[in-house]
C-alpha cells in the first residue's frame, strides 16, 4: 500500500464487526440490489459471520477476502477480494464493493489494484478476471481504470436475482497493472 494512502486494504478480523455492519447498513439499497449476500435484515450476526468466515478462507487459502478501510478512521468503507482460484490455471475472480457514502472517491479501484498486486506478487496468479452484469457500469469503469482488457459478454455468466444474466468478462495479467 503507498503510505500516503487515504485508503488500507488488509484482512478482516472479528473487532471489525461493528464497522463491517455499519458501512452495510449504510448502504442496503445499492448492495441488495447487486449482492446476493445483502439482505434487507442484515445483522452484526452476518458480519461475524463474514468474518469468521474470510478468516477461515485465508487459513484453507480458498479465497482472499479483505476489508477496504480508511486509513483516518480506521472504519470500514468497502471490501475487495480474489476468489474462484483454479490453481492448476493461475486464475482467479476480483470483485470489490463500496459502501455508499464512499463512492465516486477512488477507493474501489484503489482496492481492486492492491487486490491485484497481491493476486499476482503473493499468489503467483497469472490472470484475474473481473466479471460485472452487463449493467453495471460503475464496475466495468473500475476495471477500464486499471488497465483491465474487455474480452466478451459471455452468455449466462453470473446468476442474479434469481437467474441467469449474461456479464461482461475482463482480464488482468501482471504487465497490465504494472504499466503505469
Amino acid at each position: 500500500m503507498p503510505i500516503d494512502s487515504k485508503y488500507l486494504v488488509r484482512r478482516l478480523e472479528l473487532s471489525d464487526a461493528n464497522s463491517l455492519f455499519d458501512v452495510v447498513r449504510a448502504s442496503l439499497a445499492e448492495l441488495n440490489y447487486s449482492l446476493p449476500w445483502c439482505k434487507l435484515d442484515y445483522s452484526i450476526e452476518d458480519a461475524v459471520a463474514w468474518i469468521s468466515y474470510s478468516q477461515s478462507a485465508w487459513l484453507n487459502r480458498s479465497e482472499f477476502p479483505l476489508g477496504v478501510f480508511d486509513a483516518a478512521s480506521g472504519q470500514i468503507i468497502g471490501a475487495v477480494g480474489i476468489s474462484q482460484i483454479n490453481k492448476a490455471s493461475g486464475i482467479g475472480n476480483i470483485g470489490y464493493w463500496v459502501g455508499t457514502p464512499y463512492v465516486g472517491r477512488g477507493v474501489a479501484r484503489f482496492a481492486a489494484k492492491q487486490a491485484a498486486v497481491m493476486g499476482f506478487n503473493e499468489l503467483g496468479l497469472t490472470r484475474l478476471e473481473i466479471v460485472t452484469l452487463t449493467h453495471n457500469f460503475a464496475s466495468q469503469r473500475v476495471a477500464e481504470a486499471l488497465g483491465a482488457t474487455r474480452e466478451c459478454v459471455a452468455r449466462n455468466r453470473l446468476y442474479w436475482q434469481g437467474a441467469p444474466h449474461d456479464a461482461v468478462v475482463y482480464s488482468l495479467v501482471p504487465s497490465d497493472i504494472y504499466r503505469e
